[in-house]
């Protein structure tokens, strides 16, 4: 069976990355097209906690968008600020998420894995997460947890059923 295809939004946020090198935000961009998923919008912003926020709340407001994947701004240095701009609109937080990429990260990158504050929420119905900006990370938390999850037919359970929005 085909996977159900979600709306999907990719925001890459970095004060060094241009649309000619978002190498991280095509990577995701490219494993959900691929996964039968449509990519409905993109944005390339700063590292900046409003500007991330009005960004997020934008796509969460509009009902033709299920799932954001943010990539840059969860290290633990400089202006990284992606977990303190996006964890406030949560309506639920998904604890596991950040615990699972870690632990699978582990196996790569070493205890290096404890400066990554990567999170997952959702948020008016649409799920949120927060990924690193290397192009490992994304390949990582994509291949290891978000294809997965955002398969319909991936058991005994995934969030595509819960997303009101997708099937409302």
């Amino acid at each position: 069976m085909t996977n159900t295809p979600l709306n999907i939004a990719v925001l890459t946020i970095s004060d060094t990355r241009t649309p000619e090198n978002d190498t991280s935000g095509n990577l995701l961009a490219e494993n959900a097209v691929s996964a039968n998923h449509v990519v409905t919008s993109r944005a390339l912003i700063k590292d900046d906690v409003y500007q991330i926020r009005a960004q997020i709340s934008q796509w969460i407001a509009n009902p033709d968008i299920q799932v954001i994947i943010s990539t840059g701004g969860t290290g633990f240095s400089g202006r990284d600020s992606t977990p303190e701009a996006v964890t406030p609109l949560f309506d639920k937080t998904i604890d596991g998420f950040g615990e699972l990429f870690r632990q699978i990260s582990y196996d790569e990158i070493g205890s290096s894995t404890i400066q990554s504050r990567c999170v997952g929420g959702l948020a008016n119905n649409t799920l949120i997460f927060c990924l690193p900006g290397s192009n490992n990370a994304c390949q990582t938390g994509w291949n290891k947890i978000l294809k997965e999850q955002l398969d319909n037919n991936h058991k005994p359970c995934n969030y595509v059923g819960l997303l009101n929005k997708a099937f409302g």
